[in-house]
């Protein structure tokens, strides 16, 4: 059987994606998305988006993500469920399998494939995700507005992360495994600065407290085995994020954490005819808005290659 041909393959769903296909689809290129394990991406797992512009009283993110999907199916994208399993950068046409059966061909990629937040992997964590437990302080922070909340981890984005919260909220405390930060110089002091945020030295998460409201609090040891309690609203991951770049590093250039590599501002990458938008490739801001934005230059970069070649 002959392979699938597309002008544009579009690996990833979430806003960098189901925007590449809307620009994609009203450029003529025909755009073939691939959903992955997680339609929608990451922010399918929080609830109220009050920061996407267009959206007065804000909007629920599943509701976000289906009304993008659907804007381009309706302008002619090719939207499947379904990963890309296997793929080949090597030569063009690109080559690549989805679910491990289907053969593609395509002028042109986009990935937009995210990143995932690090997580602690306690039991507790996963249940009260979404209900308390957030892994983007300027996604959900404003929610705790005048409330006590955890910041966990020690380095530039813990400290970034703490000090916006703190600006919002009554209390911050910082988890912090070791008895430093690792952030910079000028993070630890904006946050020795700042009279509401406590560090809790040498202190490891032991589980999330919560009830059918939410989280409530969350139980702590200290190296030398002391236990206790603090009461919470909000309990932040601030230890990291992994790109989903694993499966193009063979051919695309990543930097030293994973992500992506780009061509200044445009959504080129090292390989010709291959680009990257959203959090895969941005370490930096994470917000929907601006993965947004970088579909629709990876779309435009897309069509202007194709034409290029003419």
């Amino acid at each position: 059987m002959s392979a699938l041909h597309t002008k544009c393959l579009i690996i990833g769903s979430g806003p960098a994606g189901y925007t590449a296909a809307i620009y994609a689809s009203r450029s003529a290129l025909s755009p073939i998305l691939f959903e992955g394990l997680q339609p929608g991406g990451q922010l399918t797992t929080t609830t109220l988006i009050e920061n996407f512009p267009g959206y007065p009283e804000g909007i629920d993110a599943n509701e976000l993500m289906a009304s993008m999907r659907q804007q381009a199916v309706n302008l002619g994208a090719d939207v499947r469920p379904g990963c890309i399993s296997e793929i080949d950068l090597s030569s063009r046409p690109f080559k690549a399998v989805a679910d491990g059966s289907l053969e593609i061909e395509a002028d042109t990629v986009i990935i937009a494939t995210g990143a995932t937040a690090k997580y602690l992997g306690l039991p507790s964590e996963s249940k009260f995700r979404g209900m308390g437990v957030s892994a983007c302080a300027t996604c959900d922070g404003f929610f705790y507005r005048g409330k006590d909340v955890a910041v966990v981890g020690g380095g530039d984005t813990a400290c970034e992360e703490a000090t916006y919260l703190a600006s919002l909220c009554r209390k911050v405390y910082m988890i912090v495994r070791r008895n430093e930060l690792r952030a910079s110089k000028a993070m630890q002091s904006r946050v020795a600065a700042t009279e509401n945020i406590e560090v809790l030295w040498e202190c490891n998460t032991q589980e999330v407290l919560g009830d059918q409201t939410g989280v409530t609090g969350v139980r702590l040891v200290r190296k030398d085995g002391e236990t206790f309690d603090r009461k919470i609203d909000g309990f932040f991951l601030a230890i990291g994020h992994h790109p989903m770049s694993d499966m193009f590093k063979q051919w695309v250039e990543t930097d030293e954490n994973g992500y992506i590599v780009t061509d200044g501002r445009s959504s080129r990458t090292n390989v010709e005819g291959v680009f990257a938008a959203g959090d895969v490739q941005d370490p930096q801001y994470r917000q929907a808005i601006a993965a947004a934005g970088s579909g629709c230059r990876a779309a435009l970069d897309a069509e202007r290659y194709i034409l290029s070649k003419k």
